[in-house]
């Protein structure tokens, strides 16, 4: 199973190098291999001034564009303060075309009608039929709200309505998303299946019948927006790298993700944009009674022009069956909130509820807030910068690897002797899949090695050395308990295995708390750390354990020779098992442990070959007689 895993991982960077963009030498940071710096410096429009709390919203945009993950290195900092204010954009290495417009394009904020929604995972809905209403519209029958509780608003229970001084009646939150478009509100149908299909599977047939008259007519979906959508993988992470590169036609339909990836969405043509939004808070719940409650919502305010739109955007979604009573939230290409329409808003002022907590209602209020905001950016410089600590620091970085490395293997073989060996040759084992899950990353993630990342690596040696000695010490404790060699290896790993999960456990967790809570280089660090950890059991599971099993079978180390790290004089044990109830006492061994002040309980097998000895030693019941009555008779 080792030899495949490592088989499959190089097989996949030989792949990748032969037809992709993979090499066999890691990648490096900022830090190791220098890039390109980018600054960028806000623009006011229309003699407003920069906002900056909406410089520090786009460092947050600009630095998922560019390192979603934390893992490709790339820095984005504030620099400067009022009209100084720039934006520092670091991209290691040669950052190809498609990343710098990343990190020029504006933020886009803009409001879509969906016509077909689906979980990430989830089956699909059939399509209810809907009961034309006498104009034409068909309408679904309200149902009650069921939704799970999540830790932020979701995006297929949320609702938008009025303010609390506008009526609120209206559909409720349907309880399941409905899967595939439903006939427009003129009457033109288009033919589809009537579920979506999940990814992976065949695409729907789909041919319009008619040219589209509104944003939520299914008539915008043909055959090949519906092969599109079916594949589309929200699972990806390389999806949302895409998807927030692409430009996307505002007069057109457009295929898109959920930002968290548990829905994907075809939506409809643009309505409103972010310069249509004036504010957005995040607040408790008010009533029309203006009682305030415990639920949190994002208030939204939209311009006068903004007001009109909106207005007829859900007075037309509210009339319409889900998914295609929702409108979709999106900002930089990625859905951000899709809530469905409770009623027409007419007033210009809107209530996002859901299942939000303080936290991520504060969020999507920001989103919206400074998503909309009319901030520009234009590029002052771009500029090739030099590594900030260089190869210099890299080479002393991987010598004190080695150092350590040369450390561990010696006080692997002087303590442990040939046993050392498989210390050794796991350590072999572990930088070879280390090295290939680097590569593989690096090509796939995007991941560069920073100086911090070394470090990493580097306290890595001592996590993967630290558990070979937890298994071996307890082996020599069954040994020396007098079991033989073998039974001591099962023995051994039964008692082991659990110290080891909860050390890596520990630290796997370590890595993780830091990973999320972190950004920049120390991200990079908890990374290698996280990933040389899952790699340390893999290692002990499927190499160490399987070889230390296969060698107490050899007469070597199993007969216990004197280099084996086996043997009884090493062990310190008084007492080997021979075989058959039969044990060896090296000599002099209870002697001395009896002289010796402060020594361990003597086990079974110690205790029954002192009562052999001393009955073998013992003289012969008549001359013992003989002997007692001679000293009587002297005694007389």
């Amino acid at each position: 199973m080792l030899l495949g895993l490592i088989a499959v991982l190089y097989g996949a960077v030989a792949a990748g190098a032969q037809w992709d963009k993979a090499q066999w030498t890691p990648k490096l940071a900022l830090d190791l291999e220098g890039g390109t710096e980018i600054v960028l410096s806000p623009q006011p429009v229309a003699g407003k001034s920069v906002d900056p709390t909406a410089v520090d919203e786009s460092v947050n945009i600009i630095r998922q564009r560019v390192n979603g993950s934390g893992i490709s290195e790339a820095e984005v900092a504030r620099q400067g303060q009022g009209a100084d204010t720039k934006i520092i954009v670091d991209l290691p290495g040669k950052p190809d075309q498609n990343t710098i417009q990343l990190v020029e394009r504006s933020a886009q904020l803009q409001f879509r009608a969906v016509l077909v929604a689906q979980a990430v995972g989830a089956a699909a809905q059939p399509t209810p039929t809907g009961t034309p209403s006498p104009s034409g519209s068909p309408k679904a029958t309200p149902k009650a709200s069921s939704s799970p509780s999540a830790t932020k608003g979701s995006k297929s229970t949320s609702t938008v309505r009025p303010s609390p001084s506008a009526s609120s009646n209206g559909m409720a939150v349907p309880d399941a998303l409905k899967q595939a478009p439903s006939p427009s509100p003129t009457g033109a149908s288009a033919s589809v299946s009537p579920t979506a299909p999940a990814s992976g599977s065949a695409a729907p047939a789909v041919s319009p019948s008619a040219k589209p008259t509104d944003p939520s007519d299914p008539n915008w979906v043909d055959q090949t927006i519906a092969d599109q959508f079916t594949a589309l993988d929200c699972t990806k992470p390389e999806t949302f790298q895409k998807l927030r590169a692409q430009t996307p036609d505002p007069n057109k339909p457009y295929i898109t993700c959920a930002d968290d990836g548990t829905e994907k969405y075809i939506l409809g043509p643009s309505e409103l944009v972010g310069t249509d939004v004036t504010g957005a808070t995040a607040g408790l719940e008010t009533n029309s009674q203006g009682f305030t409650g415990t639920a949190w919502q994002v208030n939204l305010n939209f311009s006068g022009d903004g007001t009109s739109k909106f207005g007829k955007v859900t007075s037309r979604l509210v009339n319409l069956e889900a998914p295609r009573n929702r409108f979709a939230i999106v900002l930089d290409n990625l859905v951000i909130s899709a809530p469905t329409t409770q009623s027409a808003i007419l007033t210009g002022s809107a209530q996002i509820t859901g299942n939000f907590t303080q936290a991520s209602a504060t969020s999507l209020a920001n989103q919206l807030k400074y998503g909309a905001l009319p901030v520009s950016f234009r590029v002052e410089t771009t500029n090739q910068i030099s590594p900030t600590l260089g190869t210099d620091n890299l080479r002393n970085g991987l010598l004190a690897g080695v150092i350590g490395l040369a450390l561990v293997v010696l006080y692997s073989l002087v303590q442990y002797r040939a046993l050392g060996l498989v210390t050794v040759g796991s350590l072999v084992i572990a930088g070879i899949l280390t090295y290939g899950f680097v590569l593989l990353l690096g090509w796939r993630q995007g991941f560069r090695l920073s100086l911090a990342g070394v470090t990493g690596l580097v306290v890595a040696i001592g996590i993967t050395a630290d558990s070979f000695i937890v298994y071996f010490e307890r082996i020599r404790d069954e040994v020396r308990e007098g079991r033989n060699l073998q039974s001591a290896v099962e023995a051994g790993w039964a008692r082991a295995r659990r110290t080891i999960l909860a050390s890596d456990t520990v630290s796997f967790l370590a890595a993780l708390v830091l990973y999320i809570l972190a950004i920049g280089s120390v991200r990079g660090f908890a990374f290698t750390l996280g990933l040389t950890t899952i790699i340390d059991i893999v290692v002990v599971f499927l190499f160490t354990k399987p070889i230390v099993t296969l060698l107490a079978r050899t007469k070597f180390f199993g007969g216990g020779h004197k280099l084996s790290g086996f043997d009884a004089a090493h062990l310190g044990r008084s007492v080997a098992y021979a075989g058959r109830g039969r044990v060896r006492t090296p000599a002099g061994a209870l002697a001395a442990r009896e002289t010796t002040p402060g020594t361990r309980t003597l086990t079974l097998a110690e205790r029954r070959a002192e009562r052999e000895r001393a009955a073998s030693q013992a003289p012969p019941e008549s001359e013992q007689r003989v002997e007692q009555t001679t000293t009587s008779g002297r005694e007389s």
